[in-house]
């Protein structure tokens, strides 16, 4: 197995229970393994290599782990067989899966799904990016749960025959290219989604997007254009992408046999979803929200979007993607006050906003303190980086918690 992290844990626990010996490599030298690994498991830091395989009779790859990576060729080329917690989860699970993708919006749309599923008089588990690692539930599983999963790129094309009962895709906007290649590398992994599905499954598309269209050619399940749903759904959150990800839940709702009023209900009480334009508190007529999840441009651009009359502050920056900045700068210098810019890409887009309002700053704390020198009340502070977290943090998770910690410790606001 490669990896050490929460899929890696699952994965090293689930073959342990089935009699299977593992060993476990990790190119990270100070990678603290989790405490609930098997006990014989063996553990490897700090790289690995062709003598990693001695003795192995199959290869595990975490999500983070390119699929062509030089390991992964070299199993290959020994006839070992090459797999992933994700492709071992779907040929076992005994349960009708809904798999949820898309570029920006396949946390929370998942999220929506289980509540709408909720709704029904079956079991749900939510898991994939989100929830419960796959392999730790997957004894507890039955024909009559629903499963619904969010899945990357990553995740998908490490699945030999991905065949979700209704696949979901939001939408498809570059992303992962440094990872695909290009794409066309990253369109490719994405539509495996839906290429494998039968005439009694259901893909459930956005029409709206271009790409998403072209996927409707490449299966044999029935088509549902989720932005044609009606009714409309009601949606307690901002902006009109959130619109977009409830009538896609609402659409999968009805497909799975939930009315459209208890689909409602449920939508209309979904809390939202951490570091997914989520409020972290409002002080001093200030509102601040934590959008740590929009690594690419395109979902900091949403985000900028769901403010129409506030005055906003953004808080943005982290590791360089390569994306096309040229849409999201147009909304920033139309959308904020005042952009505070940190991280490796804080210069090459402090440029491009040479004449619009912005600061440089080092650090969260300081992202912090400039955002709240540089807002009025009635205004709202955005933190949505349009970049990666891996420059400054573990993930956008710990980026998102650091920033929440950061705001509360300077608003003088307790945790919660």
């Amino acid at each position: 197995m490669v990896g050490l992290g929460r899929s890696g844990g699952a994965l090293a626990r689930y073959l342990d229970r089935q009699g299977v010996r593992v060993r476990i490599v990790d190119a990270d030298p100070n990678r603290v393994p989790e405490s609930d690994l098997p006990e014989g498991a063996e553990v490897r830091l700090g790289g690995y290599g062709s003598d990693d395989l001695e003795g192995c009779q199959g290869l595990f790859l975490s999500p983070g782990v390119p699929w062509n990576c030089d390991l992964a060729e070299q199993a290959r080329a020994r006839d070992i067989p090459v797999s992933s917690e994700t492709d071992l989860f779907l040929k076992l699970c005994p349960a009708p899966v809904v798999g949820v993708t898309g570029t920006n919006g396949k946390t929370t749309t998942t999220a929506m799904i289980g509540a709408v599923l909720g709704a029904g008089p079956r079991p749900v588990v939510v898991g994939g990016n989100i929830g419960v690692p796959l392999l730790d539930g997957l004894d507890e599983l039955t024909p009559e749960h629903w499963v619904v999963l969010e899945l990357s790129s990553f995740q998908l094309e490490s699945a030999e025959r991905p065949r979700p009962r209704i696949a979901v895709v939001l939408n498809v906007t570059p992303d992962h290219l440094d990872r695909h290649g290009d794409m066309a590398g990253y369109v490719a992994a994405k539509s495996r989604i839906v290429r494998f599905q039968e005439p009694g499954d259901d893909a459930v598309l956005n029409g709206l997007d271009p790409t998403c269209r072209t996927l409707a050619q490449q299966t044999r399940a029935r088509v549902t254009w989720f932005d044609r749903h009606r009714p409309l759904p009601p949606c307690g959150l901002p902006g009109r992408h959130n619109l977009q990800n409830a009538l896609a839940a609402a659409a999968v709702g009805r497909l799975a046999g939930i009315g459209d009023d208890a689909a409602a209900a449920a939508l209309a009480a979904f809390p939202g979803v951490e570091h997914r334009l989520e409020m972290v508190g409002d002080w001093g007529g200030v509102r601040w929200y934590n959008d740590s999840k929009a690594t690419n441009s395109a979902a900091s651009l949403m985000a900028l979007e769901a403010f129409d009359a506030e005055p906003v502050v953004l808080i943005a920056g982290g590791r360089d993607g390569g994306f096309d900045l040229d849409p999201w700068i147009s909304a920033v210098r139309l959308r904020t006050v005042a952009v505070v810019l940190m991280g490796e890409s804080s210069r090459r887009v402090g440029e491009r906003l040479e004449d619009h309002p912005h600061v440089l700053v080092e650090g969260l704390d300081a992202a912090v303190a400039a955002a709240a020198d540089l807002v009025r009340p009635g205004g709202v502070v955005l933190f949505s980086p349009a970049f990666k977290s891996f420059d400054m943090f573990r993930d956008f998770e710990d980026r998102g918690r650091q920033f929440k910690a950061a705001v509360r410790a300077a608003l003088a606001a307790p945790a919660g």
